[in-house]
């Protein structure tokens, strides 16, 4: 079994002591990586938005946070994030070995806007990585791929989500996919002619977004969490974990 955990939407600064709406971005992420060191993961996913104001010192609070769990970590960037300054602090990876599972890493953001896309370059190569190797496969990507019932938050979801759809339907062994972005616990199910893919959001480390909201609004009653995916012969037991402050 592979015990694999993620964490998303840090917004971390370049100022240790920057606040969000709602708390301490970094003090958060701490508790947070503090717990989930206690869950003894054998590796961790970051799904995006590392940074909130796009520095590379966030970046290095970032990954010196991070540097404290005792298991490989590895991340992708957001519609916040600068990927070239993620890459200078810790490499960028597309794929990762799970034993019997592949993890692969897509990158879905776009320059300068909040929606996210892939673009025809971006799912070929996607297509062609998932043709290398029948392994049941998660991928993990910032955006969400389907809407999750927030006005506000599907008008900057995944745009080309029906051309990623198109081009995973050849691929049965692709069961999971990981989003970030929507700063809450999701989950919901999409068909394929090889059976249904299920995709599941996470909470933020930092501020959690109301699910449901028409509009922008901060979830005040939830905590940042994380979410724990146990992965084991083509099957996978998941949930979401919250963190005291």
């Amino acid at each position: 079994m592979i015990r694999l955990v993620q964490i998303s939407d840090c917004h971390l600064h370049a100022d240790p002591w920057a606040r969000s709406r709602a708390g301490f971005p970094l003090r958060q992420l701490e508790a947070v990586i503090e717990a989930a060191r206690g869950a003894r993961p054998d590796v961790v996913l970051v799904t995006g938005d590392v940074s909130q104001d796009e520095t590379a010192a966030s970046y290095r609070l970032a990954e010196q946070a991070l540097s404290r769990l005792e298991s490989p970590w590895f991340w992708l960037g957001g519609n916040h994030d600068q990927p070239a300054l993620m890459a200078d602090v810790r490499a960028l990876h597309e794929e990762v070995d799970l034993n019997g599972w592949r993890l692969l890493l897509a990158d879905t953001s776009v320059k300068g806007q909040a929606h996210g896309e892939l673009g025809e370059k971006r799912l070929a190569r996607l297509a062609e990585r998932l043709g290398a190797d029948e392994r049941p496969t998660l991928l993990a990507m910032h955006h969400p791929p389907v809407a999750v019932g927030s006005a506000w938050l599907d008008q900057i979801g995944l745009h080309d989500r029906e051309a990623l759809w198109q081009t995973l339907a050849p691929f049965p062994q692709l069961k999971l996919i990981l989003c970030g972005h929507i700063h809450q616990a999701f989950h919901a199910r999409h068909a394929l002619p090889g059976g249904d893919v299920t995709i599941y959001g996470c909470p933020s480390t930092t501020d959690q977004f109301l699910p449901g909201a028409e509009d922008f609004a901060v979830d005040e009653a939830s905590r940042p969490g994380y979410r724990i995916v146990e992965l084991q012969r083509g099957e996978w037991l998941t949930w979401v974990e919250r963190v005291d402050l």
